[in-house]
């Protein structure tokens, strides 16, 4: 069991009507009167809609044990996200929904985690950092960056001198430019 004042993002727990929810963002609230309240952004894990909620602080979860698995991403058709194991050469296939910020940073072929929940697949764990191409950008803001839109359609602001064509560094953590690659 684990306290709500203790969820972190990246962190998964199981709810008491046995949904299975990811912690997208976690913030402590003090409002001027009464109790410090947790407010959170969550993921229901098997559909994949995202909500907002608050949690008294001592309020307890079942902590869910996730394990990972070393895969490929191999492509998407339609509405499905197809991976492979790459230690066994199982093939799995995720729903779009639940893999979609993930979809935004990798390329076919990319090494990825895949993420269990028992025997259930529940998502896909991506590098740190990647390197994605630039497929066009906007003319720059006078001194503020500009957008650049890259191959998968990720939108990055990214300095006034990068142009369509080059290859950057991305973090995966927060969606933001790091260097040229």
């Amino acid at each position: 069991m684990i306290e709500a004042s203790k969820l972190k993002a990246g962190m998964t727990f199981e709810t008491a009507d046995g949904k299975l929810i990811r912690v997208l963002e976690a913030s402590h609230h003090k409002p001027g009167k009464g109790n410090t309240i947790m407010r959170m952004k969550l993921r229901d894990v098997r559909t994949g809609s995202t909500f907002d909620t608050s949690y008294r602080p001592e309020e307890k979860f079942e902590q869910a044990i996730i394990e990972t698995v070393p895969a490929q991403y191999l492509y998407k058709m339609d509405d499905t996200a197809y991976f492979m194991n790459t230690e066994t050469y199982d093939q799995y296939e995720i729903p779009v929904v639940n893999v979609e910020q993930e979809l935004l940073y990798i390329l076919e072929n990319s090494e990825v985690k895949i993420q269990f929940y028992g025997s259930e697949v529940i998502g896909v764990t991506v590098p740190t950092t990647v390197e994605l191409t630039v497929a066009e950008t906007q003319p720059s803001i006078k001194g503020s960056g500009k957008p650049a839109t890259m191959e998968t359609g990720l939108v990055v602001n990214v300095p006034d001198f990068i142009e369509a064509g080059q290859k950057l560094v991305i973090n995966t953590t927060e969606g933001t430019y790091v260097s040229r690659a």
